[in-house]
């Protein structure tokens, strides 16, 4: 059962939206239902654009987005009664990611463009085997997808011929499994089955996206379609507390402070 945003019984909370925030939101949430254990909160994954149109729909009391509502949305959520109230709640950064057996440690934002656009096609045109390479990405309703395609692509496409994925684990399982891949992930979703490249020389870290100069970092976001009250309200100000920001850490994103 889903519960309407602005009717929202208490001590019941859904959360929808972004694969990347969701390993925020469940550790958060966890950790909340054991302080307040009369406070249910369901959580789906699906993607930021899911999140989004179930915020503008009023179908969810907090919607993960990994990219900023848009203008369009607003007004969208706007004319069916709701008003969404922004909250960034850690900041991440997008590595490319390889086989573990792939040489290369660097790559530069034109050669991921190259890549990503199907201008280059063999790992030997940027010093890597004799392979053509396997494009892994993320599908239009991510919005890791979003800011890459800003990011990275310059507002152009993904060739057509790349493998989309619907979440960030999906895109580690496709290029842990294939040597001649690549993909790009949430820094909280890099384990030891793919291998980071950096970016421009710059390795994505909690440092190098705090500075700026880890050229493919973003906030992450909570939204919800009305102010925050009651529980919403107690578990927003959990996750932004120094305990909640606590567990963003552990769970290899970036705190906000």
């Amino acid at each position: 059962m889903i519960f309407s945003a602005s009717q929202a019984l208490a001590g019941n909370i859904s959360i929808n939206g972004s694969t990347t925030v969701l390993p925020i939101a469940q550790k958060t949430a966890e950790a909340f239902m054991k302080e307040q254990p009369d406070v249910k909160i369901s959580i789906s994954g699906g993607g930021s654009g899911n999140g989004i149109k179930a915020l503008i729909d009023k179908t969810t009391d907090i919607a993960d987005s990994s990219r900023a509502i848009t203008p369009q949305e607003i007004e969208q959520a706007k004319a069916k009664g709701a008003n969404p109230v922004e909250f960034i709640v850690a900041f991440d950064c997008i590595v490319p990611v390889v086989h573990p057996t792939n040489p290369l440690k660097d790559i530069t934002l034109d050669q991921l463009k190259g890549i990503y656009k199907g201008d280059i096609k063999n790992w030997k045109e940027i010093g890597g085997a004799d392979k053509l390479i396997v494009i892994i990405s993320r599908d239009t309703s991510s919005g890791t997808y979003e800011v890459w395609e800003e990011k990275v692509m310059k507002k152009e496409r993904v060739f057509p011929g790349a493998l989309l994925q619907a979440s960030n684990g999906a895109v580690v399982q496709a290029v842990s499994s294939n040597p001649n891949a690549i993909g790009y992930i949430g820094l909280g979703y890099v384990d030891k089955s793919v291998k980071g490249l950096s970016a421009n020389g710059i390795v994505g870290s909690k440092e190098t996206t705090l500075n700026k100069t880890y050229p493919i970092s973003r906030p992450l976001y909570m939204y919800t379609p009305v102010p925050a009250a009651g529980d919403v309200k107690n578990f927003l100000d959990f996750v932004l507390s120094d305990k909640g920001q606590k567990l963003v850490e552990e769970d290899g994103f970036i705190p906000l402070k």
